[in-house]
């Protein structure tokens, strides 16, 4: 079993959690994903997906590579990220409740930054997963 289908066994028991209709992973921007040859974030949503029985969709893009998170502080974080996603399928998520999923949450700002153009769409309902966070 996928570690990302054990995650959706748990969520699936929670009330915030059971009305997801789509699933959506954190993009790499394409030259990231070229080097790596994964995205950790989708590999976690289609093991969700299969939980819960829907579909696992790359509803948001990076529209400009940045800089690694790994060494930069809150607010560098935040700041490296904003206005770098943007969602390429509106009617896909119009109305939806979407899971939206990472690797791990350091300060919360890729997440954020995602989470806050699929709100844009009108009635979208955005919850957020996560294999692990990274304590301080």
């Amino acid at each position: 079993m996928k570690v990302g289908q054990l995650l959706g066994n748990d969520l699936k028991q929670s009330e915030l959690y059971k009305d997801v209709d789509v699933i959506v992973p954190v993009p790499l921007h394409d030259d990231k994903l070229r080097v790596r040859g994964y995205n950790q974030a989708e590999e976690i949503a289609k093991g969700l997906a299969q939980s819960y029985k829907v579909e696992s969709e790359n509803l948001i893009v990076r529209t400009k590579h940045t800089d690694t998170q790994t060494r930069k502080h809150r607010y560098e974080r935040y700041q490296n990220v904003d206005k770098v996603f943007a969602v390429n399928e509106e009617k896909e998520i119009y109305n939806k409740h979407i899971l939206l999923v990472d690797d791990v949450i350091t300060t919360g700002s890729t997440l954020t930054a995602c989470a806050e153009e699929l709100l844009r769409i009108k009635g979208t309902k955005v919850s957020i997963a996560a294999m692990a966070y990274a304590a301080k």
